[in-house]
Protein backbone atom coordinates (compact mmCIF):
# COMPACT_ATOMS: atom_id res chain seq x y z
CA UNK A 1 0.00 0.00 0.00
CA UNK A 2 0.96 3.19 -1.07
CA UNK A 3 1.20 6.21 1.31
CA UNK A 4 1.04 8.73 -2.02
CA UNK A 5 -2.09 10.80 -2.90
CA UNK A 6 -3.38 10.56 -6.46
CA UNK A 7 -2.18 14.02 -8.36
CA UNK A 8 -3.91 15.43 -10.82
CA UNK A 9 -2.49 14.78 -14.42
CA UNK A 10 -0.30 17.71 -15.58
CA UNK A 11 2.11 18.41 -18.27
CA UNK A 12 5.54 18.35 -16.56
CA UNK A 13 8.35 21.33 -17.52
CA UNK A 14 11.91 20.83 -17.11
CA UNK A 15 11.66 24.08 -14.51
CA UNK A 16 8.97 24.02 -11.90
CA UNK A 17 6.78 27.55 -12.02
CA UNK A 18 7.37 29.94 -9.10
CA UNK A 19 5.20 29.56 -6.01
CA UNK A 20 4.62 31.84 -2.96
CA UNK A 21 5.75 31.13 0.30
CA UNK A 22 3.21 30.78 2.48
CA UNK A 23 4.91 31.70 5.91
CA UNK A 24 2.45 30.58 8.37
CA UNK A 25 2.49 27.14 7.06
CA UNK A 26 6.29 27.24 8.36
CA UNK A 27 7.20 24.49 11.25
CA UNK A 28 8.30 25.83 14.23
CA UNK A 29 8.14 23.31 15.96
CA UNK A 30 11.24 21.12 13.58
CA UNK A 31 13.28 24.26 13.25
CA UNK A 32 13.17 24.24 17.51
CA UNK A 33 14.11 20.91 17.97
CA UNK A 34 16.72 20.85 15.59
CA UNK A 35 17.77 24.25 17.46
CA UNK A 36 17.72 22.78 20.77
CA UNK A 37 20.10 19.22 19.60
CA UNK A 38 22.36 21.40 18.64
CA UNK A 39 22.92 23.35 21.99
CA UNK A 40 23.40 19.41 23.86
CA UNK A 41 25.94 19.34 20.78
CA UNK A 42 27.60 22.41 21.83
CA UNK A 43 27.24 21.49 25.23
CA UNK A 44 29.33 18.33 24.65
CA UNK A 45 31.50 20.22 22.76
CA UNK A 46 31.99 23.23 25.71
CA UNK A 47 32.58 20.13 28.26
CA UNK A 48 35.64 18.41 25.71
CA UNK A 49 37.07 21.58 25.49
CA UNK A 50 37.86 22.38 29.42
CA UNK A 51 41.04 21.24 30.11
CA UNK A 52 42.40 21.62 26.52
CA UNK A 53 43.35 25.13 26.57
CA UNK A 54 43.39 27.53 29.50
CA UNK A 55 39.95 28.62 28.02
CA UNK A 56 37.74 26.95 26.31
CA UNK A 57 37.31 30.10 23.83
CA UNK A 58 40.73 29.65 22.68
CA UNK A 59 41.05 29.31 18.68
CA UNK A 60 40.99 25.42 17.59
CA UNK A 61 38.97 23.76 20.42
CA UNK A 62 36.04 21.92 19.76
CA UNK A 63 33.77 24.53 21.99
CA UNK A 64 34.50 27.43 19.38
CA UNK A 65 35.17 25.35 16.05
CA UNK A 66 31.55 23.97 17.11
CA UNK A 67 29.72 27.77 17.19
CA UNK A 68 31.57 28.56 13.93
CA UNK A 69 30.12 25.16 12.26
CA UNK A 70 26.30 26.29 14.21
CA UNK A 71 26.26 29.91 12.57
CA UNK A 72 27.47 27.88 8.93
CA UNK A 73 24.64 25.40 9.30
CA UNK A 74 22.31 28.02 10.05
CA UNK A 75 23.18 30.60 7.47
CA UNK A 76 22.94 27.31 5.30
CA UNK A 77 19.44 26.44 6.71
CA UNK A 78 18.26 29.95 5.89
CA UNK A 79 19.22 29.48 2.00
CA UNK A 80 18.05 26.18 2.06
CA UNK A 81 14.20 27.06 3.50
CA UNK A 82 14.43 29.89 0.98
CA UNK A 83 15.52 27.95 -2.37
CA UNK A 84 12.87 26.14 -4.01
CA UNK A 85 13.11 22.49 -3.07
CA UNK A 86 11.72 21.50 -6.74
CA UNK A 87 14.46 22.48 -8.17
CA UNK A 88 16.29 19.65 -6.35
CA UNK A 89 13.98 17.41 -8.84
CA UNK A 90 14.92 18.87 -11.85
CA UNK A 91 18.32 18.72 -11.40
CA UNK A 92 18.39 15.46 -9.17
CA UNK A 93 20.51 13.64 -11.58
CA UNK A 94 23.50 15.87 -12.08
CA UNK A 95 23.45 16.87 -8.32
CA UNK A 96 24.37 12.53 -8.47
CA UNK A 97 27.07 12.98 -10.14
CA UNK A 98 28.10 16.11 -8.21
CA UNK A 99 28.42 13.68 -5.50
CA UNK A 100 30.00 10.91 -7.16
CA UNK A 101 32.72 13.46 -8.46
CA UNK A 102 33.22 14.37 -4.95
CA UNK A 103 33.47 11.00 -3.68
CA UNK A 104 36.03 10.67 -6.25
CA UNK A 105 38.10 13.55 -5.02
CA UNK A 106 38.17 12.27 -1.30
CA UNK A 107 39.56 9.24 -2.72
CA UNK A 108 42.19 10.96 -4.72
CA UNK A 109 43.10 13.84 -2.04
CA UNK A 110 41.77 12.38 1.05
CA UNK A 111 43.36 12.94 4.48
CA UNK A 112 43.12 10.04 7.07
CA UNK A 113 43.01 10.37 10.87
CA UNK A 114 42.14 7.18 13.54
CA UNK A 115 42.98 3.72 13.61
CA UNK A 116 41.92 3.28 9.36
CA UNK A 117 45.31 3.88 8.44
CA UNK A 118 45.33 4.60 4.91
CA UNK A 119 41.85 5.29 4.88
CA UNK A 120 40.40 8.89 2.99
CA UNK A 121 37.88 10.75 4.15
CA UNK A 122 38.86 14.03 4.60
CA UNK A 123 39.37 16.74 2.31
CA UNK A 124 41.54 19.26 4.04
CA UNK A 125 40.99 23.02 3.02
CA UNK A 126 42.20 26.04 4.66
CA UNK A 127 43.06 23.74 8.05
CA UNK A 128 39.33 22.54 7.80
CA UNK A 129 38.22 18.89 7.40
CA UNK A 130 35.54 18.59 5.09
CA UNK A 131 33.90 14.83 5.08
CA UNK A 132 31.91 14.71 1.95
CA UNK A 133 30.21 11.17 2.45
CA UNK A 134 28.21 13.65 5.35
CA UNK A 135 27.23 15.85 2.23
CA UNK A 136 26.45 12.42 0.59
CA UNK A 137 23.88 10.95 2.47
CA UNK A 138 21.66 13.77 2.19
CA UNK A 139 22.27 14.72 -1.51
CA UNK A 140 21.23 10.74 -1.82
CA UNK A 141 18.17 11.60 -0.29
CA UNK A 142 17.61 14.49 -2.68
CA UNK A 143 18.43 11.71 -5.77
CA UNK A 144 16.13 8.58 -3.93
CA UNK A 145 13.38 10.48 -3.49
CA UNK A 146 13.75 12.24 -7.74
CA UNK A 147 13.96 8.48 -8.75
CA UNK A 148 11.25 6.93 -6.61
CA UNK A 149 8.92 9.88 -7.36
CA UNK A 150 8.95 9.45 -11.22
CA UNK A 151 8.90 5.89 -10.52
CA UNK A 152 6.03 5.93 -8.46
CA UNK A 153 3.45 4.44 -10.84
CA UNK A 154 5.32 1.37 -10.59
CA UNK A 155 6.46 1.35 -7.05
CA UNK A 156 5.88 -2.78 -6.72
CA UNK A 157 7.73 -3.56 -10.14
CA UNK A 158 11.17 -5.66 -9.36
CA UNK A 159 12.61 -2.99 -11.73
CA UNK A 160 12.45 -0.26 -9.69
CA UNK A 161 14.09 -1.80 -6.59
CA UNK A 162 16.75 -2.70 -9.76
CA UNK A 163 17.16 0.24 -11.03
CA UNK A 164 17.33 1.81 -7.21
CA UNK A 165 20.00 -0.22 -6.66
CA UNK A 166 22.11 0.48 -9.20
CA UNK A 167 21.78 4.43 -8.82
CA UNK A 168 22.63 3.51 -4.73
CA UNK A 169 25.69 1.37 -6.22
CA UNK A 170 28.86 4.10 -7.48
CA UNK A 171 28.66 6.34 -4.20
CA UNK A 172 28.04 3.33 -2.18
CA UNK A 173 30.94 1.55 -3.58
CA UNK A 174 33.19 5.12 -3.21
CA UNK A 175 32.72 5.47 0.42
CA UNK A 176 33.34 1.84 1.04
CA UNK A 177 36.76 2.33 -0.60
CA UNK A 178 37.71 4.88 1.42
CA UNK A 179 36.67 3.04 3.92
CA UNK A 180 33.54 4.14 5.66
CA UNK A 181 30.92 1.56 6.45
CA UNK A 182 29.13 3.72 9.08
CA UNK A 183 27.80 6.01 6.06
CA UNK A 184 27.40 3.12 3.25
CA UNK A 185 24.97 1.45 5.68
CA UNK A 186 23.26 4.92 6.22
CA UNK A 187 22.82 4.82 2.61
CA UNK A 188 21.81 1.72 2.71
CA UNK A 189 19.16 1.61 5.42
CA UNK A 190 17.81 4.85 3.80
CA UNK A 191 17.14 3.53 0.24
CA UNK A 192 15.52 0.60 2.20
CA UNK A 193 12.76 3.23 4.03
CA UNK A 194 12.39 5.45 1.25
CA UNK A 195 11.57 2.15 -0.51
CA UNK A 196 9.13 1.07 1.44
CA UNK A 197 7.35 4.14 2.33
CA UNK A 198 6.92 4.27 -1.24
CA UNK A 199 4.84 1.67 -1.83
CA UNK A 200 7.23 -1.49 -2.36
CA UNK A 201 5.90 -4.56 -1.54
CA UNK A 202 6.52 -6.50 1.70
CA UNK A 203 7.59 -9.43 -0.03
CA UNK A 204 9.88 -7.66 -2.39
CA UNK A 205 11.76 -6.02 0.28
CA UNK A 206 12.07 -9.40 2.72
CA UNK A 207 14.01 -10.65 -0.96
CA UNK A 208 16.51 -8.11 -0.81
CA UNK A 209 16.74 -8.89 3.24
CA UNK A 210 17.30 -12.04 2.53
CA UNK A 211 19.78 -11.35 -0.28
CA UNK A 212 21.72 -8.89 1.87
CA UNK A 213 22.12 -11.21 4.74
CA UNK A 214 23.55 -14.27 1.78
CA UNK A 215 26.20 -11.57 0.80
CA UNK A 216 27.48 -11.25 4.41
CA UNK A 217 30.17 -13.92 4.40
CA UNK A 218 31.23 -12.38 1.29
CA UNK A 219 31.34 -8.90 2.81
CA UNK A 220 32.97 -10.57 5.64
CA UNK A 221 36.11 -11.55 3.40
CA UNK A 222 36.79 -9.42 0.65
CA UNK A 223 34.71 -6.20 1.89
CA UNK A 224 35.94 -5.56 5.80
CA UNK A 225 39.04 -4.42 6.96
CA UNK A 226 40.91 -6.40 9.88
CA UNK A 227 39.91 -3.53 12.31
CA UNK A 228 36.11 -3.58 11.32
CA UNK A 229 36.28 -7.46 11.70
CA UNK A 230 37.87 -6.79 14.93
CA UNK A 231 35.32 -4.27 16.20
CA UNK A 232 32.19 -6.55 14.98
CA UNK A 233 33.87 -9.81 16.93
CA UNK A 234 33.96 -7.25 20.16
CA UNK A 235 30.14 -6.80 20.54
CA UNK A 236 30.12 -10.67 20.32
CA UNK A 237 32.47 -11.18 22.92
CA UNK A 238 32.16 -8.30 25.05
CA UNK A 239 34.39 -8.68 28.67
CA UNK A 240 36.74 -10.76 26.73
CA UNK A 241 39.14 -8.10 25.62
CA UNK A 242 39.25 -4.68 26.78
CA UNK A 243 42.65 -3.99 26.30
CA UNK A 244 42.45 -3.78 22.23
CA UNK A 245 39.63 -3.99 20.18
CA UNK A 246 36.66 -4.47 23.21
CA UNK A 247 38.58 -1.05 24.80
CA UNK A 248 36.45 1.62 23.42
CA UNK A 249 33.23 -0.40 24.17
CA UNK A 250 34.23 -1.24 27.74
CA UNK A 251 34.86 2.39 28.35
CA UNK A 252 31.82 3.74 26.95
CA UNK A 253 29.65 1.34 28.77
CA UNK A 254 31.90 2.50 32.28
CA UNK A 255 31.05 5.78 30.99
CA UNK A 256 27.13 5.24 30.47
CA UNK A 257 26.42 3.23 34.24
CA UNK A 258 28.47 5.94 36.06
CA UNK A 259 26.50 8.64 34.88
CA UNK A 260 23.24 7.13 37.16
CA UNK A 261 20.41 9.07 37.19
CA UNK A 262 21.11 12.76 37.36
CA UNK A 263 24.90 12.56 36.18
CA UNK A 264 27.92 13.81 37.19
CA UNK A 265 27.29 17.55 36.12
CA UNK A 266 28.49 19.05 32.56
CA UNK A 267 32.53 18.70 32.36
CA UNK A 268 32.73 16.87 35.08
CA UNK A 269 33.41 13.45 33.15
CA UNK A 270 36.38 11.19 33.37
CA UNK A 271 37.60 12.44 30.07
CA UNK A 272 38.96 8.69 29.57
CA UNK A 273 37.09 7.33 26.80
CA UNK A 274 38.40 7.34 23.25
CA UNK A 275 36.08 9.72 20.44
CA UNK A 276 34.56 11.24 23.13
CA UNK A 277 33.64 14.08 21.05
CA UNK A 278 32.61 12.47 17.79
CA UNK A 279 31.45 8.62 17.58
CA UNK A 280 31.04 8.13 21.77
CA UNK A 281 29.75 11.59 22.76
CA UNK A 282 26.74 9.83 23.53
CA UNK A 283 28.64 8.07 26.25
CA UNK A 284 29.89 11.73 27.77
CA UNK A 285 26.40 12.63 27.60
CA UNK A 286 25.31 10.24 29.58
CA UNK A 287 28.13 10.08 31.96
CA UNK A 288 27.97 13.99 32.56
CA UNK A 289 23.84 14.40 31.78
CA UNK A 290 22.84 11.25 33.35
CA UNK A 291 19.66 8.92 32.11
CA UNK A 292 17.38 11.86 32.60
CA UNK A 293 19.24 14.02 30.56
CA UNK A 294 19.80 11.26 28.14
CA UNK A 295 16.37 10.75 27.73
CA UNK A 296 15.24 14.25 27.15
CA UNK A 297 17.82 14.30 23.74
CA UNK A 298 16.01 10.79 23.03
CA UNK A 299 12.58 12.63 23.24
CA UNK A 300 13.96 15.77 20.98
CA UNK A 301 15.12 13.34 18.57
CA UNK A 302 11.40 11.12 18.26
CA UNK A 303 10.31 14.66 18.03
CA UNK A 304 11.97 15.90 15.57
CA UNK A 305 11.24 12.49 13.11
CA UNK A 306 7.78 13.04 13.62
CA UNK A 307 7.78 16.26 12.75
CA UNK A 308 9.37 15.47 9.66
CA UNK A 309 6.68 12.16 8.73
CA UNK A 310 3.75 15.07 9.29
CA UNK A 311 5.40 17.58 6.99
CA UNK A 312 6.00 14.48 4.74
CA UNK A 313 2.28 13.67 4.99
CA UNK A 314 1.15 17.09 4.39
CA UNK A 315 2.59 17.66 1.41
CA UNK A 316 0.89 17.16 -1.90
CA UNK A 317 4.09 16.27 -3.80
CA UNK A 318 4.99 13.08 -4.39
CA UNK A 319 9.05 14.04 -4.56
CA UNK A 320 8.50 16.30 -1.21
CA UNK A 321 7.03 13.13 0.76
CA UNK A 322 10.13 11.21 -0.50
CA UNK A 323 12.58 13.88 1.11
CA UNK A 324 10.72 13.92 4.38
CA UNK A 325 10.73 10.52 4.82
CA UNK A 326 14.59 9.85 3.71
CA UNK A 327 15.38 12.13 6.33
CA UNK A 328 13.96 10.95 8.93
CA UNK A 329 14.65 7.74 7.87
CA UNK A 330 18.14 8.64 8.17
CA UNK A 331 17.90 9.93 11.53
CA UNK A 332 16.47 7.10 12.82
CA UNK A 333 18.96 5.04 11.92
CA UNK A 334 22.01 6.77 13.21
CA UNK A 335 20.26 7.38 16.56
CA UNK A 336 19.39 3.53 17.20
CA UNK A 337 23.34 2.66 15.76
CA UNK A 338 25.37 5.22 17.77
CA UNK A 339 23.02 5.18 20.87
CA UNK A 340 23.19 1.34 20.10
CA UNK A 341 27.30 0.72 19.99
CA UNK A 342 27.88 3.05 22.95
CA UNK A 343 25.74 1.08 25.22
CA UNK A 344 27.14 -2.57 23.80
CA UNK A 345 23.94 -3.20 21.78
CA UNK A 346 25.43 -2.74 18.18
CA UNK A 347 28.90 -3.31 16.43
CA UNK A 348 30.93 0.00 16.39
CA UNK A 349 30.65 1.48 12.92
CA UNK A 350 31.97 5.28 13.25
CA UNK A 351 28.13 6.47 12.72
CA UNK A 352 27.60 9.96 14.15
CA UNK A 353 24.93 10.75 16.52
CA UNK A 354 23.25 13.81 14.66
CA UNK A 355 23.89 17.44 15.90
CA UNK A 356 25.36 16.13 18.75
CA UNK A 357 28.59 14.77 17.60
CA UNK A 358 31.39 17.16 16.85
CA UNK A 359 31.49 17.78 13.54
CA UNK A 360 31.15 20.65 11.07
CA UNK A 361 30.34 18.51 7.21
CA UNK A 362 27.59 16.46 9.63
CA UNK A 363 26.03 19.31 11.47
CA UNK A 364 25.83 21.49 7.95
CA UNK A 365 24.61 18.80 5.91
CA UNK A 366 21.79 18.04 8.32
CA UNK A 367 20.69 21.78 8.85
CA UNK A 368 20.76 22.11 5.08
CA UNK A 369 18.54 19.05 4.80
CA UNK A 370 16.06 20.45 7.43
CA UNK A 371 16.26 23.51 5.17
CA UNK A 372 14.75 21.56 2.46
CA UNK A 373 11.70 20.20 4.37
CA UNK A 374 11.26 23.58 5.53
CA UNK A 375 11.07 24.63 2.06
CA UNK A 376 8.73 22.14 0.95
CA UNK A 377 6.37 23.33 3.78
CA UNK A 378 6.03 26.94 2.67
CA UNK A 379 5.76 25.73 -1.02
CA UNK A 380 2.48 23.61 -0.56
CA UNK A 381 -1.19 24.21 -1.21
CA UNK A 382 -1.98 26.22 2.80
CA UNK A 383 -5.56 23.87 4.22
CA UNK A 384 -8.25 25.68 3.38
CA UNK A 385 -9.42 26.61 6.76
Amino acid sequence: MSLFRPEPMKLRSWAPRAASLTWRLYDLQLTTYAVLLTIFGLAMAYSNSVGTSHTTLAAGTPFVRGLMWAVIAAVVFIITTMFDYRWLRTFAWPIYFVNVGLLILTLRFGASTGDAGSSARWILIAGFGLQFSELAKILMIVVFAAYLAWRRPNAQSVWTVVGAILVLAPPWILVMLQPDLGTSLVMVATLAGMLFMSGTSLKLLASLAAAVVAAIPIVWNYVLHGYQRARLLALLNQGQDTRASGYQLAQAQTAVSSGGLWGKGLTNGTGALPAQTTDFVWGVLAQELGFFGSMVVLALFVALMCRLLICAWRSNDSFALLLGCGLATMLLFQVLVNVGMVIGLMPITGIPLPFVTYGGASLVSLMGGLGVIQSTNLRREPPAW
